[in-house]
């Protein structure tokens, strides 16, 4: 695909659901395009994944499921990105493409979710809250008290906003609609295969190690973006966001989850990740950030201020390289 073509469909998806996100009545209809993908994935699971067949095999069967799944899904998206570019001259040809891409970004439904966490805590305290961020997180709410229902909504909103907003523009900007449906695919087959569980430790092994690939270039751009966003937000730290970045975000147990929740730990000046509760097992991690642990409401509002701040910064540099391409 042509990068000249791929930046105005890039920023026409950006706006698109920045917008309107996906209209609720849409997905009643037709619900959304990551569900059907995740039909496909879990019938391939439940054909595939045999719990008496030996290790490599469901490998091997893991690997044929995710590329099953990418031809699936990339294939019509070629089809339909080639046609509109031909069908149309001129820039009237990214329309469609920017449209249908536009549904696999989470800007919008991404703050809605987070942002409910803290109206919960508002009107119906803890035990609301618990409920809410049950919604964003898979660790176990009950462990946490005020202060961690805040700082697990705080780190979703940061790992998200590199998995759903940050990885999706970069394979958008470098591949167009197939690149953006690749990215969300490879998404979807990470978090329905890639546990690390007795059924999925080997058959979901593909999905998890290339999920964590494409997802490499994005973490440190929405570190970026963070340290941005910070750096024009007057009650952010920019220079701490940047410090701490540079002295956590390797310590992450995740290769990838480290680099925007360093980020925004510094800019807020708290401490996130750390020790953590799924279910009944209790996960070692290192702490990104050497501030407080008291995760307020205002460090929440603050943080979806930033977040909304670095969304707007890279709908602008989208819209920058577009003059610059094309003008």
């Amino acid at each position: 695909m042509h990068f000249a073509a791929n930046l105005p469909i890039l920023a026409g998806a950006l706006l698109l659901e920045a917008a309107f996100g996906y209209p609720e009545r849409l997905f009643r209809a037709i619900r959304h395009p990551v569900v059907w993908i995740g039909v496909m994935l879990a019938w391939l699971d439940r054909r595939l994944n045999r719990e008496t067949a030996p290790a490599w095999q469901r490998r091997a069967n893991g690997v044929l499921t995710l590329f099953a799944s990418l031809c699936a899904a990339v294939f019509p998206a070629i089809a339909v990105q080639t046609a509109s570019l031909a069908l149309w001259t001129g820039r009237a040809g990214f329309i469609v493409p920017a449209a249908l891409a536009s549904v696999f970004f989470a800007q919008r439904s991404l703050w809605c979710h987070v942002n409910a966490v803290g109206d919960a805590l508002d009107r119906g305290g803890l035990t609301a809250g618990r409920a809410a961020v049950s919604q964003i997180v898979g660790r176990n709410p009950e462990s946490l008290d005020q202060a961690g229902v805040l700082r697990a909504a705080i780190e979703s909103l940061a790992e998200n906003f590199s998995d759903a907003v940050a990885a999706p523009a970069f394979w958008c900007m470098l591949f167009g609609l197939p690149g953006i449906v690749a990215c969300k695919a490879i998404n979807t087959a990470d978090s329905m295969l890639g546990h690390r569980t007795p059924r999925h430790e080997t058959f979901g092994w593909a999905s998890a190690r290339l999920d964590d690939l494409i997802n490499l270039p994005a973490s440190r751009l929405a570190a970026g973006w963070l340290i941005l966003a910070a750096l024009l937000h007057p009650r952010a730290d920019a220079g701490n966001a940047l410090s701490t970045v540079w002295r956590d975000a390797r310590r992450h147990r995740s290769p990838n989850a480290g680099w925007p929740e360093a980020a925004m730990a510094g800019a807020l000046g708290l401490r996130l990740a750390g020790p953590r509760v799924y279910g009944i097992v209790r996960v070692e991690d290192a702490w990104m950030g050497e501030g407080r642990q008291e995760a307020t409401i205002a460090d929440l509002r603050l943080a979806l201020s930033l977040y909304r701040l670095a969304c707007g910064i890279e709908i602008a540099a989208a819209l920058i390289g577009v003059i610059i391409v094309q003008g």
